[in-house]
């Protein structure tokens, strides 16, 4: 066949592949949705904040929204209904990854448990953390741990009384020590000469990490310009991953040679040690490689830093715009717990209040406001509608939490709501969905809540909080910045004063 014959024919046959899924696209019913432009889709729609744009979206086109971001097709479920169909009543199918680059570069691609695909790795690796991580046993003997870090943070923030300070320095501290020891067997927040990495550093790697691992890419959505770079995510996330597999590894050879030493001692094995033993199992379904250890670790880590230290942040900063919620939970803490002692993991399920506050808190200002994208893995139908296979899927958390049907004043910080509800945050109340839900959600959710309850219990029941200077509750800035999680833009500045007997913070 001759070039000009060949060339006709390719053409012609692209032009009807072409044609045909065109006319393909016709027959499917899509959700409703905002009309795309040429190569971008509907990317021009949103901005800084995506779950914001998306409710303000949804409150338009609603609950189950059809876009397309570049040439990836998207869903977004905005409602209890969608939430419930997308993670359980139809959550195997619903059960994968998108690729993305974050999950390529700094997670040793797709190896870790949050960006792995659906498939034989990502079942194991979730058994591990159910059975093996995070298992209730387990928790327990770390609860020493949260015990002695938690009478650290309270000793330093008296050192700190009557001076401004950054809250969540502190908050991001006591996070990264009981982490630290749970995991590696050690803290990393004292810096020595032997420290790999300072606990400055540190904390700003896992920031990078949870902002890298939230963006929209545009790389991923519209790939033939990914080589370019465009936004200079990619560069970060390589020098990111970088840093962490120095670290990780460190971390690996310390353990390894201790182990091939034989060393024999009392203390508790750490969760490294427990991905070590598992990485000789021979009856894994999969191996577990080096690289899946590390992206194990790394997991665990940030995970277990970055959401109890914004969640807690989130929470004092809407106390000090509301006194009288302030003053009913340290009611109730003087009334249980009394003045002469300090809050126990114990003492959370008699405190209903300061769990109230948490509860709403996490209503309204969610550590992952669209939860971690999800891929439809066949084609399937959803309230009617087409929903094609390799559509991503985001679920926005934020939006439910602000549903008008489903809470008075949704905007409003009122703990009060909660009270006398049964409503919980284990992914079975579809209204208050913090960790996810269905076989993508959060393992390591049982020991977030209790860092998380265990905090905030203690800085309200041995602190009194104002905001320094002449600084008024209405003039403190509530507003966020985006990525995997959603702290504050403005870090919280505080002053903090003990309220109760000063022999009690020498402990």
């Amino acid at each position: 066949m001759d070039l000009p014959i060949l060339a006709v024919v390719c053409i012609a046959t692209i032009s009807f592949l072409l044609l045909r899924k065109v006319l393909y696209r016709k027959k499917l019913n899509l959700p409703p949705g905002p009309k795309p432009w040429p190569v971008i889709g509907n990317l021009n729609l949103i901005g800084a904040l995506p779950h914001r744009s998306l409710h303000h979206l949804s409150q338009k086109y609603g609950p189950l929204m059809h876009l397309r971001f570049g040439s990836q097709p998207v869903v977004v479920g905005s409602s209890v209904e969608m939430a419930k169909t997308f993670l359980k009543t139809m959550d195997l199918n619903f059960a994968s990854r998108p690729k993305t680059a974050a999950g390529k570069y700094t997670t040793y691609n797709y190896s870790d448990i949050t960006w792995s695909p659906y498939g034989p790795y990502w079942r194991q690796a979730r058994k591990m953390c159910l059975m093996e991580l995070f298992s209730a046993k387990r928790l327990e003997s770390y609860e020493y741990i949260r015990r002695e870090e938690m009478s650290s943070l309270l000793r330093n923030l008296s050192k700190s009384a009557g001076k401004p300070m950054h809250l969540k320095d502190h908050l991001s501290t006591v996070s990264l020590n009981v982490i630290s020891r749970m995991v590696l067997g050690k803290k990393y927040s004292d810096e020595t000469k032997d420290s790999i990495v300072s606990p400055d550093e540190f904390k700003r790697m896992i920031d990078e990490l949870f902002l890298l691992n939230g963006v929209i890419n545009i790389g991923d959505l519209i790939p033939y310009v990914g080589f370019m770079d465009l936004q200079g995510y990619v560069k970060r996330m390589k020098i990111v991953s970088k840093k962490f597999d120095r670290f990780l590894e460190h971390v690996l050879d310390e353990h390894t040679a201790r182990r091939r030493k034989g060393v024999e001692d009392d203390r508790i094995k750490d969760m490294v040690d427990v991905l070590l033993d598992l990485s000789e199992d021979p009856n894994l379904e999969v191996k577990l490689e080096r690289h899946g250890v590390k992206a194990f670790t790394q997991d665990l880590l940030a995970g277990g830093t970055e959401s109890s230290a914004v969640t807690v942040e989130w929470a004092i900063s809407e106390l000090l715009k509301k006194p009288d919620i302030l003053v009913k939970a340290t009611e109730e803490l003087d009334l249980v717990i009394g003045r002469n002692r300090w809050v126990q993991e114990t003492d959370i399920p008699q405190l209903p209040y300061v769990d109230a506050i948490v509860k709403e808190t996490m209503r309204l200002h969610p550590v992952a406001p669209m939860l971690v994208p999800r891929f439809s893995r066949e084609d399937c139908k959803v309230a009617g509608y087409d929903i094609p296979k390799g559509t991503q899927v985001l679920v926005n958390v934020w939006t439910v939490g602000r549903d008008p049907s489903l809470w008075a004043n949704p905007t409003e910080f009122c703990p009060d709501r909660f009270i006398g509800k049964s409503i919980d945050v284990k992914g079975q109340d579809f209204e208050l969905l913090p960790f996810g839900s269905g076989r993508r959600m959060c393992p390591g959710y049982s020991l977030g809540l209790k860092v998380i309850q265990s905090s905030l219990a203690n800085l309200l029941h041995g602190f009194k909080w104002r905001l320094p200077d002449k600084m008024q509750p209405q003039d403190l800035n509530m507003e966020e910045i985006f990525g995997l999680s959603t702290p504050r833009k403005i870090p919280l500045v505080v002053v903090a004063e003990p309220r109760l007997p000063l022999a009690l913070y020498s402990l």
